[in-house]
Parts: structure tokens; C-alpha cells; sequence
């Protein structure tokens, strides 16, 4: 038995309804269990599982009960005792976002005060997310499923435990799509009356200019950042703009801004990162436009050159997919999680030999990590090449520390995902590095993911943007 509970009706906690009547304490609440309350999982387990189901002759001790990554989560009555857990744990080493719960466990005492069980798979499915979980699989007891069901969960395939009827099931970790759509999902219907991209760039990081060899790329800051953190805003604005133009395989050649700040003073911080960051890549801020007393708000055009501009939709059905990122350096203070400064502290050269990786390489497609984290920009570029993507968990580089669900949806600092035929060398990218970390295919649009165990999963179900091919 991996994760079930006995088949037992609930019934109903009454609340009174009479105003100015005190409300009854809570039934039960679930927590993160300390030592004693593990202890006190435990021994639940045994009555549970050993002596009342008698599933196990002795003890139901395994190996995720020694691994000191796992995390246990009971649920305690009012009076302070433990009267159900459930186990989390990973399946794999190192961890690569794939966890697994199991062991959920009431006590008979406590399967009339409501929904203990349910409460306890809900924590679960939400501290899994919060460990960085991108797959969650639990077998459960053929009389459980109905619970997990109605819980969300999804049916995997019938399975026999213990000489047992078990079924699969797997609770849908959806962060990446949540992120994708919350970034990019309404682009179709808001640009395709305005936007008229040349043949081949649409969805591109930056577009070329008609006639030209100029390349424009344009990028506006979140406001929040730039109320809270104005010379990491002023930074970025620029790290952005250029790793757009990078993507296409342009050199910069000048940058112009447009900031609004509600005091001078307060643009005079968003002005220190902007010069800090020019400078560092040697690019001249050409002009701009700098308006005083109005929210907070900055956007960057940056504008560079190349006769040969490699575009997002590039990729073909049996490329490789490959991601070049920085590993070096840390979260940002305040963003953990979310954006990763790998370029804040670097030397200007290795910041022009990164930014000039695309140029050199000259790949069939690229695109640079953005706002939709990897997975999303991975699901552009497919979307914009008319293929599907699909990704091998286990092959992405990451930093040591970082979890999946974080490093796969947050802003990288420099990261390039390009396609191209197999075996084709890249170019150095000084010190970021490059893997292959999946392939394009004929089948269904979005991003797949492939386990080490060979399960392949849906992180993005269908195309981002909704723009279609370029």
C-alpha cells in the first residue's frame, strides 16, 4: 500500500448558525510535522496499515522513511494529537522535480471529523509545488481513487500492491502552464490587428527592419520592479534588450529609454542601473524621453545589426533542442525563486562573449529565456517553428540549489534555447553552459516532458501565444 486510507463515510462538522454564538474549535489542523509528531505518523502507520489492514506483516518502514529530502505532513486535533500523516518524498537522485506521496494515513478515532484525508492530499499537492515539483504521483488503494478524483487528481493505469488492486494517479502540476498563460496567452488577440512582422519573425524576440540590417527589440519593465528595486529595474531593462537582440544574432549598437518616475530622485537610481549596464556591455545609451511626477514605469528600445538574423521559427520536426544558461550567481534578493542574477557581477567580456553565442553559433532557431520561464519560451519557439517540443527532464543544466519548478519557470539572466540539426557543434559561450536538452516533433503542439523513468508528461498543452507559425 503506497497512499490510501480506509474506505470510511465522513460525517459533517455542525456549525452553529445563531449569531453571537462562539464558533467551535477547529477539528483538525495540518502542519509540517516535527520530530515527535513524525514519530507519532509512524506509530499511526503501524496500527493503520499492520494490525487494522494487516498489509504489512511487521512494519510499513521503506526507504522514502530514511531519505532526508522527504517531508511529512500530519494532522493534529484539538487536543494536540496526531490523528492522520501523509509522506512526501522524491523518486529520483539527484532531484529532478519528480516526487511521489504516499502513506496517507487516518486514525480510526478521527474518520468522523470531516475531510481529514482530503485536507491532508490537498497540503500535500501544495507543499509538493512549494519543493518544486513538476510531476507528483501517488498509488493509491482502488477505494481511494474516488477521493483523489474529486480532488483532481488523474487516473495513470490500474496497478497490484501488495498482492492489493491499486490504481496510478497523478495530481497535475500545472506551473509552467499557469505562467505561460499569465505572461504570453493574450498576445494573438491583442496584436494581430497592429503587428506586421516580416515574413518568417513572427513571435520573435526582436524584428528586423524592412530594407535594413537593423535589428529593433523593445522591452518594457514590470512596474513593481521599478517602484522597488529601481537600479535592478534600470539593469534588467537593458539585460533584456540585449539578450533579445542576442537571440537574433545582432550585434547592439545603441539603446534608447523611456522612464517615468514619481521624483527625480527615484530616477536617479533607475538611471544608475541603466548606466551600470551599458557600460558593462559597452552599448551607448543614444537618448530617450525621462517624465517626473507619474507612477513608476520604464521600457528599453535597444537596436543592433546583423545581414543574417536568426529567427524563433526556425526549428524543424528532428532538430535538437539546446539550452546555453549561466549557472553562476545566485536569486535576487527578494525574488528567490523567481529571477536569477547570473550577470550583475560578470566582466564585461564574458557578457559580450555570452551575448554574441547566437551570432557565432548561427543556430536554425533560437530564443531567449524570458518572462515564461524555459518551458514557455521552449512552447514559443515550437509554436512559431509548427512543431511540438518535448524535453528530457534530467538533461537540463541547473544550478545547484535550485529546484525544477523554480529554475524551469524563472528568468535565467542569460539563457538561450536554439534548435538545430543533431550533432551540430555550438560556438564557446565563454562561461555559460550548453546541453542538449530535448528535440522538436511532428505530434502535438506544446511541451512535453520525458522522465528518467520513461513517463513523458504535458507542461504546456498547447501553443503559447495563439500567433501560430512565423
Amino acid at each position: 500500500m503506497e497512499f490510501g486510507v480506509p474506505h470510511n463515510r465522513t460525517a459533517p462538522l455542525e456549525v452553529p448558525l445563531l449569531a453571537g454564538v462562539p464558533r467551535p474549535r477547529a477539528a483538525f489542523h495540518v502542519e509540517v510535522a516535527d520530530t515527535a509528531a513524525e514519530l507519532g505518523y509512524r506509530r499511526l502507520r503501524r496500527e493503520v496499515f499492520v494490525a487494522e489492514q494487516g498489509l504489512f506483516s511487521r512494519d510499513d518502514h521503506d526507504a522514502a522513511d530514511d531519505d532526508p529530502r522527504r517531508r511529512v505532513l500530519v494532522a493534529r486535533a484539538a487536543d494536540g494529537s496526531v490523528v492522520g500523516g501523509v509522506r512526501l518524498a522524491p523518486c529520483h537522485e539527484p532531484d529532478v522535480g519528480w516526487w511521489r506521496g504516499s502513506r496517507l494515513v487516518v486514525a480510526a478515532g478521527a474518520r468522523t471529523l470531516g475531510g481529514v484525508g482530503a485536507a491532508l492530499v490537498r497540503a500535500a499537492c501544495a507543499h509538493a509545488e512549494e519543493l518544486g515539483a513538476l510531476r507528483f504521483d501517488a498509488t493509491v488503494q482502488r477505494r481511494s481513487a474516488v477521493l483523489f478524483r474529486r480532488l483532481g487528481w488523474e487516473h495513470v493505469r490500474d496497478v497490484e500492491v501488495q498482492g492489493t488492486p491499486h490504481a496510478l494517479v497523478r495530481y497535475p502540476m500545472d506551473r509552467p502552464r499557469r505562467l505561460a498563460e499569465a505572461t504570453k496567452a493574450g498576445l494573438a488577440g491583442v496584436l494581430e490587428e497592429l503587428v506586421r512582422t516580416p515574413a518568417g519573425f513572427l513571435g520573435d524576440d526582436g524584428t528586423p527592419v524592412p530594407g535594413t540590417d537593423v535589428v529593433a527589440a523593445c522591452d518594457a519593465v514590470l512596474p513593481s520592479l521599478v517602484d522597488r528595486d529601481p537600479a535592478w529595474a534600470g539593469w534588467c531593462a537593458v539585460l533584456v534588450n540585449l539578450n533579445d537582440l542576442a537571440a537574433m544574432g545582432a550585434s547592439p549598437v545603441g539603446l534608447l529609454d523611456a522612464l517615468a518616475a514619481p521624483t527625480p530622485q527615484h530616477a536617479r537610481v533607475v538611471v544608475t542601473g541603466l548606466r551600470d549596464a551599458a557600460q558593462a556591455w559597452g552599448v551607448p545609451v543614444l537618448g530617450g524621453h525621462t517624465q517626473f511626477g507619474v507612477p513608476a514605469a520604464l521600457s528599453v528600445t535597444a537596436l543592433g545589426r546583423t545581414a543574417h538574423p536568426v529567427p524563433a521559427g526556425g526549428g524543424r520536426a528532428g532538430h535538437d533542442l539546446s539550452l546555453t544558461v549561466d549557472l553562476e550567481g545566485g536569486w535576487r534578493p527578494g525574488y528567490t525563486g523567481t529571477q536569477w542574477d547570473s550577470t550583475s557581477w560578470r566582466q564585461a567580456g564574458d557578457l559580450r562573449e555570452m551575448g554574441s553565442f547566437v551570432a557565432r553559433t548561427r543556430p536554425a532557431a533560437a530564443k531567449d529565456v524570458s518572462m515564461a520561464g524555459l518551458l514557455g519560451t521552449v512552447g514559443m519557439l515550437a509554436e512559431a517553428s509548427g512543431v511540438g517540443a518535448e524535453i528530457d527532464v534530467a538533461a537540463v543544466p541547473r544550478p545547484a540549489g535550485t529546484t525544477v519548478g523554480d529554475w524551469f519557470t524563472c528568468f535565467p539572466g542569460f539563457g538561450m534555447v536554439t534548435a538545430d540539426v543533431p550533432g551540430r557543434a555550438p560556438a564557446p559561450a565563454g562561461p555559460a553552459t550548453t546541453a542538449t536538452i530535448g528535440r522538436l516533433h511532428a505530434g502535438t503542439p506544446g511541451v512535453s516532458l520525458r522522465w528518467p523513468d520513461g513517463e513523458v508528461t504535458r507542461a504546456i498543452p498547447g501553443t503559447v501565444t495563439g500567433m501560430g507559425r512565423a
